[in-house]
């Protein structure tokens, strides 16, 4: 039998480690990136870890998980306005290059959930909160964000929840 303080030691540990897991995992590709002369998938992880480590300098400390997943779609929607961009210049160069950093960035992001398991976890936010109109939006997005952990968009949530109070 261990003693609860080991435990909680440990305990600790393999949330360390599990938030870890992320970052390591992009450093590994980078590397392996450098090998196979990937050009695309090495500028990708090189930026997103860049980003990353700026986000840590700021906060002055590591990110969890959900931080760094934030990092990650922070740089997947610059690149989508950046495709955006390209499209009005009229540069399928530079939107091809772009549509290609994405597919690499959204490797490493959680399952996204399905239009089914998102409404029901907004059916059970909106039954949480007791909400019935569209005025009681914000408690039920309120409840509801913190469990969507990066595997569904706000917009796509807040679509889903004013469907359900309407």
């Amino acid at each position: 039998m261990i003693c609860r303080p080991c435990r909680v030691t440990f305990v600790l540990k393999v949330i360390i480690m599990n938030f870890m897991l992320l970052k390591n995992q992009l450093e590994n590709d980078l590397k392996a990136a450098m090998r196979a002369k990937d050009g695309t998938r090495l500028r990708t992880l090189r930026m997103v870890l860049a980003a990353i480590k700026l986000a840590e300098v700021e906060k002055g400390a590591d990110l969890d998980e959900a931080a760094l997943t934030a990092v990650l779609h922070k740089e997947i929607k610059l690149r989508q306005e950046a495709i955006a961009e390209a499209q009005r210049a009229n540069r399928p160069d530079l939107v091809q290059a772009s549509r290609a950093e994405v597919a690499v960035l959204e490797e490493y992001l959680p399952r996204q959930l399905s239009v089914e398991e998102l409404e029901a976890l907004a059916r059970q936010a909106v039954a949480e909160a007791g909400a019935s109109s569209a005025r009681e939006m914000g408690q039920v997005m309120k409840i509801l964000m913190p469990r969507l952990q990066g595997r569904a968009s706000g917009s796509q949530a807040s679509e889903v929840v004013r469907r359900l109070l309407s």
